[in-house]
């Protein structure tokens, strides 16, 4: 398994007000010293922007670059996303994945509009054309179903597969918020998952999730995410599928956290992360 990082775990988040947010030098550090081989980039600032410049700053921890989560507005016709998307690829570095989400055009993910049959259109057009461009650039685009946006719930995931070409994030967590079973996702659509994001998830505070009974950000507060193997979803299910129909893409490890101040030195988020490598290292050698 090639197991990566990101930052979110850390709780470093492009949502205004999210929380706590760590300097990138820590991060760094205790994903090298838990034995990530690689991470996501995290939001605008956390990492430089220079393409090279960050390449280096990622080796000197011994990390490999693997590409960022990009928040776009897909569905209204005003908009140029295909432009949008090819100015981030130009700071992105040759190869780098562009882990892509139809954002709302609202802050957070707390609230989200309902599409109309047009904006569906413009939706479904725009994934595939960011998807030509970015190949034509040399870059690889996975759509990510993510809660508080436009692809979310099951009938959504499945207008996208119907309706587009895009490869698929398989987020593990944000798909059961959104009533997705990812071990069923993977069982039908193997061939559209190029990129895989592990949570796991409290099915309890989720479905309150998604009943309206609480905020995403108030249930990422409480814990809905939790270490791998001490959740709800079938992690183990889901990596054996993936490896049996020949998935050789990167699991990056994503427990998204909310702080409120820096913990000291030695605890915090890595614990959960260490547990989760835990997880997985135990799972390998039970597979193998």
């Amino acid at each position: 398994m090639r197991i990566a990082g990101a930052p979110i775990s850390w709780g470093v988040c492009e949502v205004p007000g999210w929380g706590h947010q760590f300097r990138a030098e820590r991060v760094l550090a205790e994903m090298r010293e838990l034995g990530l081989a690689a991470s996501e980039f995290g939001p605008d600032g956390f990492l430089p922007a220079d393409p090279r410049e960050r390449a280096r700053l990622l080796a000197s921890y011994g990390l490999e670059p693997v590409g960022g989560f990009v928040p776009v507005v897909l569905h209204d016709p005003a908009h140029d996303p295909v432009r949008e998307v090819g100015a981030v690829l130009d700071g992105f570095g040759e190869g780098a994945l562009v882990v892509l989400a139809a954002a709302t055009g609202l802050d957070g993910y707390d609230e989200r509009p309902i599409l109309d049959a047009t904006a569906w259109v413009t939706l479904l057009a725009n994934l595939d054309a960011i998807a030509a461009s970015a190949a034509e650039r040399g870059h690889r685009v996975v759509l990510h179903p993510h809660v508080g946006t436009l692809i979310e719930r099951r009938d959504e995931v499945e207008r996208v597969l119907e309706g587009s070409d895009v490869s698929l994030c398989l987020d593990t967590g944000h798909l059961l918020i959104g009533g997705v079973d990812p071990l069923e996702l993977v069982r039908e659509a193997p061939e559209r998952i190029a990129h895989v994001h592990l949570k796991d998830v409290d099915a309890g505070l989720a479905d309150r999730v998604r009943c309206g009974e609480v905020t995403y950000t108030e249930a990422v507060r409480a814990g809905v995410y939790r270490p791998l193997g001490e959740g709800d979803v079938d992690i183990a299910g889901i990596v054996h599928l993936l490896d049996g129909f020949g998935y050789r893409g990167w699991y990056v490890l994503e427990q998204d956290t909310i702080l409120d101040a820096e913990p000291p030195s030695g605890g915090g988020p890595k614990d959960e992360v260490r547990a989760s490598i835990g997880f997985l290292h135990r799972l390998i050698g039970a597979t193998s």
